[in-house]
Order: C-alpha cells, then sequence, then structure tokens
C-alpha cells in the first residue's frame, strides 16, 4: 500500500435512539447524517440490522436504504449488513434488484451470518420454521449471488427463477464478519470483505484474519482482486476534553446494554453521575483498545496506523454518540483529518 494512498471513508450506521428519544427520530437522523456525509466527501452509507434491541433503531435495512437513496445524490446506499439466515436468498436479491433498479450504480449489499439479536428473537423471525443453521450460510450466500447476477447453474433446483425487476443492475455483494471463517468464505467466493474491527471480538488476529483473506482471494466475475475494508469505531471533537464528554455517555450506555437495560444513549450529564466499579473499568479499558476517540490529530494519526497493521486506507466509520450533532461534526471533523476533497 502507498504512503501516500488517499483514505476512502464510509459510514456505518446503527441507527442508535438516545434516552427520552424515539426510532422514528433516530431513522430521520439516519438521512440526515447521510445528507451530511455525501457533501463532506464519504463514498458509502451502511446501514445495519438489528431486532428486539430498542436502543437501535434499524431493523429492516433495505427501506432505511431506499430512503437514504431518495435523498441524496452520489453516495453509495448499502447494508451493513443483511441478516442472511434469516431470510430467502430470492426474496433478498428481489429487494435488492428493486433498489438497483431504482438506483442504479449506487447500492451495495452487505451480509452478516451473526442474528443481530438474541436466539429467542432469531427463533420469532424464523416462526413456524425453524431456525437454519450456521452451516447453510455459504449456500444462502451462492444461491443469492446466483438469483442477483442470473447465473444459477443449469443442475440447480431453482434454474430459471428470476429475481426481478429482471433489468437491474448487480448491487456490489460484500461480506461482512470479524472472525476468520467469514474472510475465509470471501475469500472462496470472490468477494469484497468488510471486517468489523468495532466488534472487539478477535480484533488482536485481526490483521491475521484480513491476511487469510488476502492470501487464499479467488478471482471471480464479481470481484478481480481482494477488495478489504475496515469497519472502526470512531469519535472526533476539537478538544480531548469535548471527547471525554461525549465518549461517557456511550460507555454507560454500553454497560446498560449489558445488563439488559435498553433505554438507549443517555446523555452525558446523566452518564457522569455513574461511579464505575473496578469490573466496569476493566471491561471498557479492553473495548477501548478497539475505538479512536481523540482530537483530529490523533484520530489521523491512529487511523495511519491501522491503515499500515491493515493494509488498506478504506475505512466504514461508526461514531455514537447522544448529542446528533456533535455526532455530524465528528464525521466532519474526520472527514477533514483525512484529507477528503470536499471536507472544508
Amino acid at each position: 500500500m502507498p504512503a501516500e494512498a488517499p483514505f476512502q471513508l464510509s459510514v456505518v450506521d446503527q441507527a442508535p435512539v438516545r434516552k427520552g428519544g424515539t426510532g422514528g427520530e433516530a431513522l430521520r437522523e439516519a438521512i440526515a447524517l447521510a445528507v451530511a456525509t455525501e457533501k463532506l466527501g464519504y463514498q458509502r452509507y451502511w446501514v445495519a440490522e438489528h431486532h428486539n434491541l430498542p436502543s437501535l433503531a434499524a431493523t429492516s435495512p433495505e427501506i432505511l436504504i431506499g430512503q437514504i437513496a431518495a435523498a441524496t445524490e452520489r453516495i453509495r446506499v448499502g447494508s451493513g449488513g443483511v441478516m442472511l439466515l434469516h431470510y430467502s436468498a430470492l426474496k433478498v436479491a428481489e429487494n435488492f434488484h428493486m433498489l438497483a433498479s431504482l438506483f442504479p450504480g449506487r447500492i451495495d449489499l452487505g451480509l452478516g451470518r451473526a442474528p443481530g439479536g438474541d436466539q429467542k428473537t432469531a427463533a420469532a423471525l424464523a416462526y413456524p420454521a425453524g431456525m437454519r443453521d450456521a452451516r447453510f450460510y455459504p449456500e444462502l450466500v451462492d444461491d443469492l449471488a446466483g438469483f442477483l447476477s442470473g447465473s444459477l447453474a443449469p443442475d440447480h433446483p431453482f434454474h430459471g427463477v428470476r429475481a426481478g425487476p429482471t433489468e437491474a443492475s448487480m448491487p456490489e455483494l460484500w461480506l461482512l464478519g470479524s472472525a476468520v471463517g467469514s474472510a475465509e468464505l470471501a475469500a472462496d467466493r470472490g468477494l469484497p470483505f468488510s471486517y468489523a474491527h468495532f466488534f472487539g471480538a478477535s480484533v488482536g488476529q485481526g490483521p491475521a484474519i484480513v491476511e487469510r483473506y488476502r492470501k487464499n482471494f479467488r478471482p471471480s466475475k464479481l470481484c478481480p482482486e481482494p477488495k478489504l475494508n475496515i469497519a472502526i469505531s470512531v469519535l472526533c471533537a476539537e478538544s480531548q476534553e469535548e471527547v471525554d464528554h461525549h465518549a461517557i455517555s456511550l460507555k454507560v450506555s454500553r454497560l446498560n446494554m449489558l445488563r439488559g437495560i435498553h433505554s438507549g444513549i443517555i446523555p452525558p450529564e446523566e452518564a457522569r453521575a455513574h461511579v464505575f466499579s473496578a469490573e466496569e473499568t476493566a471491561f471498557l479499558e479492553q473495548q477501548g483498545m478497539n475505538a479512536i476517540q481523540g482530537p483530529p490529530g490523533q484520530v489521523r494519526r491512529e487511523l495511519d496506523g491501522i491503515a499500515e497493521r491493515f493494509g488498506t486506507r478504506d475505512f466504514g466509520i461508526v461514531t455514537i454518540c447522544y448529542d446528533f450533532g456533535a455526532r455530524v461534526r465528528s464525521y466532519g471533523l474526520v472527514a477533514e483529518a483525512c484529507g477528503l476533497v470536499s471536507a472544508a
């Protein structure tokens, strides 16, 4: 990777709900954030999928993608990602062909293996059928790619079934994950891979995981060479004091979610009253290893370091805080620090 390679920045949005706010507000803020980050020069805007988590509003990425794409002009819009084990591959292909027909050349389809919620909710999503075993995931990925491209093999049981609208352009297909299994599946199928650094799972092995992806990559018609994105948590403000002010609400909200308290992102003023136990402090220090929080210069240095370790300057930025204005400002400061043309 050339030392002076430009950054390629995207947004990964979980549509967080603030305490006292509503899911509708969070979804409208997602649209407003997409409009703002398009002007800042961000290339992609991906929305997550979560279920039975009142603190996160995006349960149906394909619906939100359509609203965001309609409100913007250039930025690519997609899922980060669709939890494929819940769904029919044909239906997902139809949904994204619809989006690609309405917004040609602008739609991404990111796929994840995780349930996006707890096991009881996953069972409810599958009812009255049973939950799919994760072993079916590679087959579903293959079927989805076949439906999207119209290339199901002649001996496939669904050969001849078409995912309409049939004139749609092919959305760009990505596999998302934080473990070596997802990386190896992306490499074997010749697909782009987004490594979920912000998950925290196996982050110490992250560089080795993405190296496995590069080493084992098999070129395909969909992706002739390895294509890698790193999704990372970032919070940026003009001063460290301001960063700390906004970061504390996310820390306490994360602890609340672990305890099953889904009240939304709490305001910093309320969070400052929390007395952290030794166990909580240790947990948050470990989690802090997976996030970049600081003023613009520090954020740029840490992103440079991650770029060197992972061999890419393509980042998906996850930013969550209570104040929406501070969230938009964080994306603007990151864009400016990374030299995006439109950052001013």
